[in-house]
């Protein structure tokens, strides 16, 4: 099938396993964008609408920093942050005929219940049980 975009890929049991934990961390930083767009903040472009550099005086607010680390946390554990607004994350998945896709999980959903392809987004979601 060629070359995979992900080197860190999980089964479903695995990303199930992630849930509990993923959990806060997609609460949190829901949260969090809502509080900085609330507040002016562009989070997408890092900038403030309506002061001079991020916040005038050329530092983020620890909101942004905390909302950066989290992202920061999930990413580097293979995890990928795809909406900030829902909480929506994907976790890179081979299926058994070497495709790479995505197993697909959003705040709210008590299990990892969606898949869809790599050139697919939250649209394009199709039950597990077709994986």
């Amino acid at each position: 099938m060629g070359e995979n975009l992900h080197s860190v890929h999980f089964t479903v049991d695995e990303a199930r396993g992630q849930l509990t934990e993923i959990h806060a961390l997609a609460s949190k930083m829901v949260e969090l964008k809502k509080s900085l767009t609330g507040s002016g903040w562009d989070v997408r472009k890092h900038a403030y609408f309506g002061g001079m550099g991020p916040n005038g005086d050329g530092s983020f607010p620890q909101e942004m920093e905390t909302l950066v680390a989290i992202v920061r946390q999930l990413n580097q554990r293979g995890i990928m942050v795809k909406d900030l607004d829902i909480g929506l994350l994907d976790f890179p998945h081979v299926r058994a005929s070497g495709e790479e896709v995505y197993l697909c999980w959003r705040l709210g959903e008590d299990d990892v219940l969606f898949w869809h392809g790599t050139g697919e987004g939250f649209a394009g979601r199709r039950p597990i049980e077709e994986l």
